[in-house]
């Protein structure tokens, strides 16, 4: 509104009773309430979605159970435990760097890979045993916080059979940077052929 039409409105000699609402009030009531009404649209399935994601897969084949400590992983496959003497648990630390084999990557290789059949839809439950430690592989596009005394879960689904590398991603300690992440998938007969030697060692 510029200055003349200022004056106009709320001269008392030219308009001596002034109007309390000077704007274009249907407009403002037009492009107040129509984006709000698009956002709802748009919010309701966004929700959905979001909601989805969260969601584990109901019935999935495969559960395991990373649990950080400072500073290494352990993972239990608990659906491959029938009593406490078969258990198939183990605990994963970084090979050092001076034993090293040619072709290992620095500061990413472990001693003992998570093995996990590749397209099937898996379950990670995360904890910790000690301090924040967050279970992270990029590649997968995983990456989930691992809180003393609570159980995060996530879902993966990996296509391709191949070696998959990642970190914890929280800051928890000295040795942050050494307590790497790797997940190895493979066909499904050799995935059965290493539980069966998995719980064959644990059970010797």
């Amino acid at each position: 509104m510029d200055a003349g039409s200022g004056f106009m409105h709320f001269n008392e000699k030219t308009n001596p009773i002034p109007q309390r609402i000077v704007h274009g009030t249907t407009i403002e009531i037009i492009w107040t309430i129509f984006p709000s009404i698009i956002l709802m649209f748009i919010a309701i399935p966004s929700f959905a979605l979001l909601y989805s994601m969260d969601e584990v897969v109901v019935d999935p084949a495969v559960t395991i159970k990373a649990i950080g400590h400072q500073w290494y992983w352990t993972y239990e496959y608990s659906d491959y435990n029938s009593s406490d003497e078969q258990s198939l648990t183990f605990d994963s630390y970084m090979i050092p760097e001076d034993d090293l084999e040619l072709g290992q990557l620095r500061l990413l290789e472990v001693d003992n890979r998570v093995v996990v059949p590749a397209k099937t839809h898996l379950r990670m439950i995360i904890t910790s045993a000690d301090v924040l430690h967050s279970w992270a592989v990029p590649s997968l596009g995983v990456k989930c916080d691992a809180v003393p005394g609570r159980l995060n879960q996530t879902s993966i689904l990996i296509q391709r059979e191949g070696v998959y590398y990642g970190q914890c991603s929280e800051i928890c300690g000295t040795n942050h940077a050494f307590m790497p992440i790797v997940v190895e998938a493979v066909n499904l007969p050799n995935y059965a052929q290493w539980v069966e030697n998995q719980l064959c060692q644990q059970s010797n």
